[in-house]
């Protein structure tokens, strides 16, 4: 069977996913994409403006295609069907047969019919094309306008203050999300928005755009007023792409669109139709959630699987617009004959929540949350679930008063069919399917059902059906360290902490059991260190150390160590080089420049690193910590410095950085990248904290990660100054030193963090939790207590007797044997040793 897929959007590749997935037999399948890439994610689009580039927007890559066996063209357009001869005929006259059609061609934005709008500097909100036009436009120009305040205008509005404009959104209704909220709501968002400085222009029809006095647009009103600006986006709604149904005589729904069955096929039953182009009974959807379900039920459908059926689609929304909650379920409106409201407004804090309950009170009809929506995952689910209301329901939003306890839902009190995920359609049955199957982290479940995986804002629910059913089965839901400490490491860190414990043998008599073990002992010392920042080797804490902390070196596979100065940012002088090719020289040592920008020494024996590092000290080195769960390098470019594209001197604040915390210790290792322009030659958004120099300060992203598994950073500030850029990352990498699990990279904290990047800005930014202050003086302490573990080493005696392979012996160890590649040494394979060839080089 011959498939022709028409689009490769969202759906589109949602429709792709799900048919690769089912692998129906003798398929083969063309894509047709108008556009000049693949599929990319437009529900984030605004967050291009916020440094994501279209690499990170990407839903697939060539891999897929290639797996799939699928074929893909882009740019090119579809012409013409012949719906008798089952062909499609491209904008270059390719010719293609097919058995069956998907129509995946999504909507246009509406531009209105307004004099002028043509002119240049005026764009739609649509494609990254269209964004990467206003990013060059926003370098010239001082203001924007949005004309259109719904969920994408508003979106399209951020764009434009991260570009740095002055703001303006132009509606036409009395109230901004017209759709979503009421007059009330309405108000509260405005003063919100405006509070951020956009400035709110409702109830303006405009009529004309013409050459403006200060600006280079003048947009008149009917009421005779006008407003000047130098960038113009339409965001004033969608209409569905349907010309090709149209050309070809299908149905077409009464408000435009593809009108489709509720298998999803048009009129012709050869002929599919998916997403935003499509009219099912009479309804259109302009949300991803429910074209992700009309994907599914056309690969079904075209998989052999008859049952599968669209049932129309939920169309809730939770949004963080510009930081501010918004969310509407239901019949936000209260249209429902019948139906009653409660509200509640605080308007210092602008925050407004309703809920719209059947005339008898005993269901959930709609509901509305502006400034503050903690309540959506238990009113949607009351809503979708027709979960009886408690006897008084408006203290589902009211605050708790007269102490009475805030009513909320149980997660057992939903049915096994209740959808916790609507971008990917994952039920609580799925969910606790998964954790039958083995999935007990949050990171597990994404990975086998993708429940939380597109917008995130369902994650909260999913870990407590999660844990819910980790508790009926009777799996332990805890975190605890080990046997020895019923604790987690983050409330380890504060027992040690509150408690001023500095000995571990005085943690385990007041909060432990046992001995301790192999887990505990390394979890307790890097806690000591990261608390007190004593000397890792000091006492008993030398006996908590792994063995590449105990040496202060990497051990390798032939048991030598390697030694890695640290070179701050990358740079280092001549002499310095000098003095490391010096010692490598002298020690018979393998050098290589590693992915930090650093010089690695590979080779030592043991008793010779005391050796090593006074020779390093002594030319102006320190430990590098390569061997500890803390902070190893911050790579950079050189900037503006030497770089005729830098716009900020990236290695003099990597160079900062990297001596300002060269001394935390930390749950697991840490690597920044610091660019000094958005060309990006230091890789930061791929790395743990990464800073990427503008025109207007620097743009901070958290939480990247290469290796293994890789995970680009998110941008979580932009436009700092240097100062504010310390402050921030010294209350990031203190507050992910306090919260995460042992041996957890900052991704994967960041992934198991229930409230996401979001909670993360609350706490550090907005300082929602009131620890801000203490996180930045825990920071000083560690930068002001530094020592560099090297020179503490050679210099206390005691200490350096540790290093040597044999307690009674100076001898060097027999099993370090090298052979010569390459002009330097390598650890002896098995075949190559000779018996008598102690600590040797064989040539």
């Amino acid at each position: 069977m011959k498939i022709i897929l028409v689009g490769h959007g969202m759906v589109g590749h949602k429709f792709l996913e799900e048919l690769h997935q089912l692998q129906p037999t003798d398929v083969e399948v063309t894509v047709l994409c108008e556009e000049p890439r693949m599929a990319y994610d437009r529900v984030h689009l605004s967050e291009f403006f916020a440094g994501k580039t279209a690499e990170d927007l990407a839903l697939t890559g060539k891999e897929f295609f290639e797996q799939s066996r699928f074929d893909i063209h882009l740019q090119q357009r579809v012409a013409h069907i012949d719906r008798r001869q089952k062909t499609v005929t491209t904008q270059d006259g390719t010719l293609l047969p097919y058995d069956k059609l998907v129509l995946a061609t999504g909507s246009a934005p509406y531009i209105p019919p307004i004099k002028g709008s043509e002119r240049e500097h005026c764009f739609a909100y649509r494609t990254i094309e269209d964004l990467e036009a206003m990013q060059a436009s926003g370098r010239i120009s001082h203001s924007g306008t949005v004309i259109g305040g719904g969920l994408l205008g508003l979106e399209c509005a951020k764009a434009l203050r991260d570009l740095g404009l002055e703001t303006h959104v132009v509606e036409f209704a009395p109230r901004l999300m017209a759709v979503q909220v009421d007059d009330d709501g309405g108000n509260i968002l405005r003063s919100k928005i405006e509070a951020l400085g956009l400035r709110v222009h409702t109830s303006r029809s405009t009529q004309e755009i013409r050459d403006g006095a200060t600006a280079r647009h003048r947009l008149v009103f009917a009421d005779g007023s006008h407003l000047e600006t130098d960038m113009i986006v339409f965001s004033a709604g969608i209409r569905p792409r349907d010309e090709l149904a149209r050309q070809n005589a299908l149905a077409i729904g009464p408000r435009g669109g593809i009108a489709i069955d509720d298998h999803c096929r048009t009129s012709d039953p050869d002929i599919y139709a998916i997403g935003e182009c499509a009219s099912w009974r009479d309804q259109l959807f302009g949300l991803v959630a429910p074209g992700y379900e009309m994907a599914r039920v056309a690969a079904r459908q075209l998989a052999g699987e008859s049952a599968a059926a669209f049932a129309g689609a939920d169309l809730s929304t939770k949004l963080k617009l510009m930081g501010v909650d918004v969310a509407s379920i239901g019949d936000a409106q209260g249209k429902t004959a019948g139906c009653r409201s409660f509200r509640y407004v605080d308007e210092s804090k602008l925050i407004y929540k309703k809920i719209v309950v059947s005339g008898d009170g005993k269901r959930l009809l709609g509901a509305v949350l502006v400034g503050n929506a903690d309540e959506y995952g238990t009113l949607l689910q009351m809503a979708l679930n027709g979960i009886a209301l408690p006897e008084d329901p408006e203290f589902l939003v009211l605050p708790a008063s007269d102490g009475k306890a805030k009513p909320g839902l149980g997660v057992d009190a939903l049915p096994d069919s209740a959808q916790i995920c609507s971008c990917n359609n994952v039920s609580k049955g799925d969910i606790c399917s998964a954790v039958a199957d083995g999935a007990t982290s949050i990171g597990a479940i994404k990975a086998c059902t993708k429940a939380g995986a597109t917008c995130g804002g369902c994650v909260p629910l999913v870990t407590q059906v999660m844990k819910a059913e980790m508790a009926r089965r009777g799996l332990a839901v805890n975190n605890h360290l080990c046997e020895h400490f019923p604790y987690s490491r983050q409330e380890l860190f504060h027992l040690i902490r509150v408690g001023e414990i500095r000995s571990f043998e005085d943690l385990l008599v007041r909060h432990g059991n046992g001995l301790g073990c192999d887990i505990c002992k390394p979890t307790a010392a890097s806690i000591f260190a990261s608390c007190w920042n004593d000397f890792v080797l000091q006492g008993e804490l030398a006996s908590l150390q792994d063995s590449n902390d105990y040496f202060l070196g990497n051990i390798q596979k032939d048991g030598s160590y390697s030694v890695v100065p640290r070179m701050p940012g990358g740079e280092v002088t001549p002499d310095g080089l000098i003095a490391v090719g010096q010692v490598a020289k002298k020690y018979g040592l393998y050098t290589k420049i590693t992915g930090g920008q650093r010089v690695d020494l590979f080779g030592a024996r043991v008793e010779q690193l005391p050796a090593i590092w006074e020779e390093l000290i002594a030319a102006g080195f320190e430990t590098g910590h390569a061997y500890g769960k803390s902070l190893r390098t911050v790579k950079s470019c050189v900037g503006s410095t030497w770089c005729r594209f830098g716009v900020a001197d990236s290695t003099g604040l990597a160079i900062e950085l990297e001596n300002r915390y060269k001394g935390l210790r930390a749950p697991h290792k840490i690597k920044f990248g610091v660019s000094g322009c958005t060309r990006e030659c230091a890789e930061a958004q791929g790395k743990d904290i990464g800073i990427i120099a503008t025109e207007r300060g620097w743009n901070l992203y958290v939480c990247g990660n290469g290796g293994m598994k890789p995970r680009h950073a998110e941008l979580i500030a932009a436009d700092l100054d240097q100062a504010g850029l310390v402050r921030l990352i010294d209350r990031f990498l203190m507050f992910y030193v306090r919260t995460a699990d042992r041996l957890q990279r900052t991704s994967t904290w960041r992934e198991s963090l229930e409230g996401g990047l979001d909670y993360l800005k609350e706490v550090l930014i907005e300082d929602s939790l009131g620890i801000a202050a203490e996180l930045e003086a825990q920071m000083q302490h560690v930068v002001d207590s530094y020592q560099c573990e090297w020179q503490t080493a050679v210099n206390d005696p005691a200490v350096r007797q540790r290093f040597r392979t044999f307690i009674n012996s100076a001898a060097p160890d027999e099993n370090i044997v090298f052979v010569r590649e390459r002009g330097q040494i390598r650890p002896a394979r098995a075949e190559e040793r000779q018996p008598a060839a102690s600590a040797a080089l064989i040539d």
